[in-house]
């Protein structure tokens, strides 16, 4: 299973306006629409951190870059991605004419917010919790406007900046492996008969007791890896339904 890590940053919207506080920009008053400026990725377990931008390649070009990477993914790791990175990222596609692409999407900002009660769900908050790393410091907005004018010195902090988000992003994604439930399961990318994890794929399972469902009992296991509970595909026992 080819698991894919993707951050991306974006140019904000240029616009004319009156006011700072509580303003309805009329789309007449945009001079220049947002856009996507970079992206870093990288395959799970890969040494490599891939980078491409408006200033290293031209624009459709690091689109079409991107586009390739995730035509090889099985599924896509993100933070705030299913909000924010793919449909960003969508909407270059679509603009360009490229067909869509078929992914899983894991968001670990949704694992986030509905297993844990962080005082933050910031990624480089909970990363650092967790010790698992930090976000590069910088200057804030004037690293993007000066991106944006093309500043050398910028875009090299705009690159260790937008790699080092996907490889905290990875080190969060292993240590929340257990807790994903929606996972794609990875058992159906390994040919075994043996159970496997459905979100490691690990085949080192201990027993865990049983599972009751509905309709039948089913062995548990848990994952000795990355701790994650699972159940066997075929059932113990079967129980008889009952109406009432």
């Amino acid at each position: 299973m080819k698991i894919l890590h993707i951050d991306i940053e974006t140019a904000p919207h240029k616009v004319y306006t009156w006011g700072l506080w509580g303003q309805d920009i009329s789309t007449k008053n945009i001079i220049e629409a947002g856009y996507t400026m970079c992206w870093a990725a990288k395959w799970d377990g890969k040494r490599e951190v891939m980078f491409d931008s408006v200033h290293e390649s031209k624009p459709e070009k690091m689109i079409k870059n991107v586009y390739d990477l995730l035509s090889q993914a099985d599924a896509v790791v993100h933070y705030n991605g299913a909000k924010f990175d793919m449909p960003t990222l969508q909407k270059e596609f679509f603009m360009l004419g490229l067909a869509p692409l078929d992914y899983k999407q894991i968001d670990l900002l949704k694992v986030a917010r509905r297993k844990f009660k962080f005082a933050s769900n910031k990624l480089d908050y909970i990363c650092q919790q967790l010790n698992l790393g930090s976000k590069v410091k910088h200057m804030g907005m004037e690293l993007w406007k000066d991106c944006m004018d093309g500043d050398e010195k910028a875009w090299k902090i705009m690159k260790k900046y937008n790699k080092q988000d996907v490889v905290i992003m990875e080190r969060l994604y292993h240590n929340m492996l257990a807790w994903i439930d929606a996972h794609p399961n990875r058992g159906l990318y390994i040919d075994s008969n043996d159970p496997v994890c459905r979100n490691c794929g690990s085949k080192d399972l201990m027993k865990n007791g049983k599972k009751m469902t509905n309709t039948g009992v089913y062995q548990s296991y848990q994952c000795k890896g990355c701790g994650k509970i699972t159940r066997s595909r075929q059932q113990m026992e079967k129980h008889e339904g009952v109406t009432v």
